[in-house]
């Protein structure tokens, strides 16, 4: 039988450093005869803000309904701080979850979705009021709008009734099902900003769930990467970006060009690399590995110009990314590559010309053994 969670105490061999707030040991679900999560480890930081990424069907979802109480682990724990809650029911547990839907009342106004659960905590009508204006303030919307009913709110003001009343219940962490995915991509960029700023201005722990390497990327102090059911790394936005453990990182973790290489501890070779003498002993490379290197790293050469890795292709296309240019390149084998430059840097060559692309070692990352 399963330890009390109201008595339990965190096992020695889980205990994790004073400000964490949130320990997962071991989780595992499965439904029937398939493995939604495979014993899953992680400590997230009190205050600290933590986004889960990952494709449809790596287990984001199941996790998040785990630490909310929607559902109930096959094994493992969680736990907050020094108890155990998962077999606490969602109401019990002093956490919040904000919605892709949002979930709010239609038929009540704004300061009444915001107090719902104050008042259902039993929180006398002046004081839930008060928390409500303190925290209409605190979204950066109007007193007024506690009148306002929600069907005359826009969407961006939806998201912000929907925050503020999750922060009415003054929960110990926030958890987000991609509340941002159904907006359009100005309002999205608008809220990302506003919750990366919300995060700070309130010291709260947020556990973010969302498909978007952009939201990723913007608002998180750490990014978790999940692939089957399992944590693929967890790291910083800038490690995970510029040194992934694996090619499927690599990937997800936006655009990129992968090389297989081979070393013998001295020399390295690459399918139509032209690379650098001895470059394999600076990198301790034996045997195969894989070259990450983003598409900002790549420069085009110009003739006598010399560089740590070289490749010839053929110029296919160009793309318009805002402030940068971004080049599709033709390579042996059917293979592509790509640049990305900024758009005062726009080469002359036309689809069709032959290139010579470069990249130093610095600049670059690798997997060894991939």
């Amino acid at each position: 039988m399963r330890p009390n969670v109201l008595e339990a105490s965190a096992p020695a061999a889980i205990k994790a450093p004073a400000r964490t707030i949130l320990t997962i040991a071991g989780l595992e679900k499965t439904f029937d005869d398939f493995t939604a999560l495979h014993g899953i480890d992680l400590h997230v930081q009190d205050g600290e803000f933590l986004t889960i990424v990952g494709p449809s069907g790596s287990g984001k979802t199941t996790l998040i309904r785990l630490l909310v109480g929607m559902e109930t682990p096959t094994s493992g724990s969680i736990w907050l701080r020094d108890q155990r809650i998962d077999e606490l029911p969602p109401n019990k547990r002093p956490t919040c979850m904000v919605f892709q839907s949002l979930a709010l009342f239609p038929h009540r106004t704004v300061g009444e979705n915001i107090e719902f659960p104050l008042k259902i905590r039993g929180t006398p009508a002046a004081e839930r009021k008060a928390r409500a204006l303190e925290l209409l303030t605190l979204l950066r919307l109007p007193p007024d709008y506690y009148s306002k009913r929600i069907q005359q709110c826009s969407g961006g003001e939806r998201q912000r009734v929907a925050l503020a009343r999750a922060l009415a219940f003054d929960p110990e962490i926030l958890f987000f099902d991609e509340p941002l995915s159904a907006l359009d991509y100005r309002l999205r960029k608008t809220l990302e900003k506003e919750l990366k700023d919300l995060h700070a201005r309130t010291g709260k722990t947020f556990i973010y769930i969302t498909h978007s390497l952009e939201e990723a990327m913007v608002m998180s102090d750490r990014i978790a990467i999940m692939r089957a059911g399992r944590f693929e790394q967890i790291a910083t936005p800038d490690e995970i970006y510029a040194r992934p453990v694996s090619r499927f990182v690599a990937g997800f973790m936006g655009e990129v060009n992968l090389f297989d290489v081979t070393a013998d501890g001295t020399d390295m070779a690459g399918s139509g690399l032209v690379i650098r003498p001895g470059l394999a002993a600076e990198t301790g490379l034996k045997g195969p590995g894989t070259l990450v290197v983003r598409p900002e790293a790549v420069r085009f050469l110009d003739f006598g110009e010399a560089a740590d890795f070289q490749i010839q292709g053929v110029l296919h296309a160009e793309y318009a990314l805002g402030s940068r240019l971004q080049y599709e390149i033709d390579l042996a084998d059917d293979r592509k590559g790509t640049v990305e430059v900024l758009r005062e840097q726009r080469i002359t060559g036309k689809p069709g010309t032959d290139v010579r692309l470069g990249w130093d070692l610095s600049s670059c990352h690798l997997i060894k053994g991939a």
